[in-house]
């Protein structure tokens, strides 16, 4: 059977917290940290310095790179930063954590506020994740906007986007729009129709929105244009995943982040 979306009717609770994230000073400089990676990716491919210039910089990435490697690794966040994964259906469990993480923040108690920094992670909208360009979303209860700006480091075409990145966007842009539906999906296809080369160093525009759902299946389109131009549609079929299939990838995760410590506000189930 198949249902036609007019509108979701909701945006999921994951999505209303991704703008509210707790600013702590660490947050704050995870965010600096990556900013900087992000300069420093984007000079890199692009310098015209000398090799003795070229050596200096190389020098003191290799402290910074030494310095990271010394500190202590893992997961320091609950969840997943995907945001096809942002339906209400698996959510109660992190909502309520956050919603618990805030009143006990104001209320003067020492907890992690950054165990639920889910998408501050991903890499494409994460602030906090240096290879993000980054994406960012906007979401209404019809239809995910958003805007982006690749730099030197995607280019494909001369002074263009490679057209991998367009459809890993695409990608990261529906699985947004599926989310709408209230489930958590998987993209089980994605076709990309590229009808101009997408500019560098221009902001770029997005849109997309849920067109139908059968069943488990889950279809949506978007756009991408540089000012009025279109330089990219896309059509994706995403499949919703069961509680249990996704709660074992979580356990998969863990276990290749090398069993780090569980935040002391985590609940006992993520069900």
């Amino acid at each position: 059977m198949t249902e036609h979306i007019e509108a979701a009717g909701h945006v999921p609770p994951r999505l209303q917290k991704l703008n509210n994230l707790t600013l702590t000073p660490r947050r704050v400089e995870l965010r600096r940290l990556a900013a900087a990676s992000r300069s420093v990716i984007e000079h890199l491919v692009s310098t015209a310095a000398t090799v003795e210039e070229i050596a200096r910089a190389a020098d003191e990435l290799e402290e910074v790179a030494a310095l990271l490697r010394s500190l202590p690794a893992g997961a320091t966040y609950d969840g997943y930063a995907e945001v096809a994964n942002a339906g209400v259906e698996f959510m109660e469990h992190h909502l309520a954590a956050l919603e618990s993480v805030a009143q006990a923040i104001a209320g003067g108690q020492t907890v992690d506020p950054e165990a639920y920094a889910f998408f501050d992670h991903s890499p494409f909208i994460g602030l906090a994740n240096p290879l993000s360009p980054p994406v960012v979303f906007k979401f209404d209860r019809e239809r995910i906007t958003g805007s982006v700006t690749f730099g030197s480091a995607y280019e494909g075409p001369p002074g263009c986007v490679h057209g991998g990145y367009v459809a890993a966007t695409f990608d990261e842009l529906l699985g947004a729009a599926q989310s709408l539906s209230g489930t958590q999906g998987m993209t089980a296809r994605l076709v990309v129709n590229y009808r101009s080369p997408t500019p560098l160093h221009t902001e770029l525009r997005l849109e997309a929105r849920m067109a139908r759902r059968e069943g488990r299946k889950l279809f949506c389109e978007g756009w991408l244009w540089a000012g009025e131009l279109l330089c990219a549609e896309a059509e994706g079929l995403f499949l919703s995943m069961d509680a249990e299939r996704f709660q074992a990838l979580l356990a998969s995760r863990r276990r290749q982040v090398g069993g780090a410590a569980e935040p002391e506000s985590e609940p006992e189930s993520e069900g």
